[in-house]
């Protein structure tokens, strides 16, 4: 196995990505780099020490302060949100820096790749034809270890009240926007409990049905998912969407938006339900109907746990990479 070295930026759901290819793969190993650094990329190289690489390995962002013409260049698109769509998801500073250097950099590291990967199907459709890439863009879906995401081992606990679970940064691009309107809605004894994401970000206003989380440490998130009945994700753009993948190996239920990659995820009527974007009756109605109803919960939580041992499996995820790194070597 070739040695791989991959920067990523902490504070993103792609480095948990990363972490489990560093820890399934011998010679893989991240060289995380805090955020900040997007004001100052030109000093990314330095901090990174990728001169003993075989393969770098990280995503399209700060790629190409990474190249090295000895050394062939992966990208991973775990998303994007520089095209029109995401302007009124995303504030001033971030429409500018996506449309000028953000923009410019992702351009120079495609031209630069040896290999163009992502983690489904829209994200690489979508790549292609924003970037005009002639190359095959493989996608290769991302994994979670579904022996440690696991439902409970007993029925779920019989509370008076349905818990709902919306996990991830609170970003217009989540749809974090829509909660207050989406939990007003919502039945009596039916509450939705958020955590701050990777960002530790501030909670939103207090709400009898909003219940804050705090910053949970992810080797607590399977745990949490046991403890919920449901799964929201009212979002924007999803790459991916990690976590919905753990919430259905945990035996979730999913309410969604229906939109970018969540569809390649959740089955529509059988592993939860697919509402059009920012429509909160739509959202408050399915997350009742499914409040109302224990056998329709379990028998969707069923067929998502079946999906993620099927398809988002980290052993599967894993052999695809190393597919790939050998044959960019060969």
């Amino acid at each position: 196995m070739p040695r791989v070295v991959s920067p990523v930026a902490e504070g993103s759901g792609s480095i948990l990505v990363h972490r489990q290819l560093e820890n399934h793969i011998p010679d893989y190993r991240i060289k995380s780099y805090s955020p900040l650094f997007e004001f100052i990329p030109f000093a990314l190289p330095v901090i990174s020490s990728i001169h003993s690489a075989e393969i770098i390995h990280t995503p399209p962002d700060h790629a190409v302060f990474f190249f090295k013409k000895a050394i062939p260049l992966i990208i991973t698109f775990h998303n994007y949100v520089l095209d029109r769509f995401m302007r009124p998801y995303s504030s001033r500073l971030q429409r500018l820096h996506y449309r000028t250097d953000l923009l410019f950099w992702t351009r120079m590291a495609v031209k630069r790749a040896h290999g163009l990967t992502a983690v489904s199907r829209f994200t690489a459709s979508l790549v292609q034809r924003e970037m005009a890439v002639s190359q095959p863009i493989r996608v290769i879906y991302n994994g979670i270890d579904t022996g440690n995401f696991v439902p409970p081992s007993q029925n779920r606990r019989q509370t008076s009240n349905i818990r709902v679970f919306f996990s991830g940064n609170l970003t217009r691009r989540k749809g974090a926007q829509w909660l207050p309107a989406i939990a007003e809605r919502l039945n009596k004894g039916v509450e939705i409990h958020y955590t701050l994401g990777l960002r530790k970000q501030r909670p939103l206003n207090p709400s009898g049905k909003l219940r804050s989380l705090g910053c949970v440490q992810y080797g607590s998130m399977p745990g949490l998912y046991r403890s919920m009945d449901m799964l929201l994700m009212p979002t924007v753009r999803e790459g991916f969407g990690l976590s919905v993948v753990e919430a259905m190996s945990c035996g979730l239920p999913v309410v969604a938006s229906d939109c970018s990659a969540i569809p390649e995820l959740v089955d529509h009527g059988k592993g939860g339900f697919l509402c059009s974007v920012g429509d909160v009756d739509a959202f408050a109605d399915k997350i009742n109907q499914l409040a109302d109803s224990p056998r329709l919960r379990k028998e969707m939580g069923a067929y998502n746990r079946a999906k993620a041992e099927r398809m988002f499996t980290v052993e599967r995820m894993v052999r695809e990479y190393k597919e790939l790194f050998d044959e960019v070597l060969g």
